[in-house]
């Protein structure tokens, strides 16, 4: 990973907090009270790494199914509900985060309040806090480049100085599109079911990673 970056910029869930099985089986419920049933595998092949909106598309034009106000209202409130129960950070992401020596940020699908509460409840929200960007603020979120070049623009470097850390296809291809490097993190509890390493891995990514604590060495031009 040389020359090291300029910035970093790492996705949320399932990079920095492990949320995605949480996640996946509070969405895959409310879908099915909409009257879809979908297996895991197949909620991960089409949702991972992607915003609420494209989500609803998805759903819309694959499916004919809606999911809304109501039924998205109850979906958080199940949701973060169960975040305060269940989730927990990367393993090893806090010692990643105070070994780094180059600035960093978060840019993530998911909405404002739910990425600032995530990394409330996990202990990490100090190392993010006004350093954190939302699918919400851009007019296309991943794989569109939006997102990753709104973060890099606002954190104030060259899209060719950084580094994004991901762990879904959409996120790499998001990177890619954006001209930036990507190391595409496979540690997540749901890495196995979504069939991380297979998938990331036709995308070419720099580098594949499967513990955070990796990322130094790489960040920093030892690996």
């Amino acid at each position: 990973m040389k020359p090291p970056p300029d910035l970093v910029i790492f996705d949320c869930d399932g990079v920095l907090v492990d949320s995605e099985p949480v996640s996946m089986r509070i969405l895959l419920e409310t879908i099915r009270s909409a009257g879809l049933s979908l297996e895991p595998a197949v909620g991960y092949e089409l949702f991972l790494g992607r915003s609420l909106a494209s989500v609803g598309r998805t759903l819309s034009e694959d499916f004919g199914i809606t999911l809304d106000a109501v039924a998205l209202a109850e979906m958080r409130q199940r949701l973060y509900a169960a975040f305060r129960e269940e989730l927990r950070p990367m393993s090893g992401v806090a010692d990643t985060l105070a070994a780094l020596r180059v600035p960093f940020c978060v840019a993530s699908s998911s909405q404002p309040e739910r990425v600032e509460l995530s990394l409330r409840l996990t202990g990490l929200w100090r190392w993010f806090e006004g350093r954190a960007f939302s699918a919400s603020m851009v007019a296309l979120g991943k794989p569109a480049p939006d997102l990753f070049l709104f973060a890099a623009e606002r954190m104030g470097y060259d899209p060719m100085a950084c580094l994004v850390v991901e762990d879904s296809p959409a996120g790499v291809s998001a990177a890619r599109a954006a001209g930036m490097r990507a190391v595409g993190f496979t540690g997540g509890g749901h890495a196995g079911r979504a069939e991380l390493e297979t998938r990331l891995a036709t995308l070419e990514p720099d580098r594949l990673v499967s513990d955070m604590r990796d990322l130094v060495g790489l960040v920093h031009g030892k690996d």
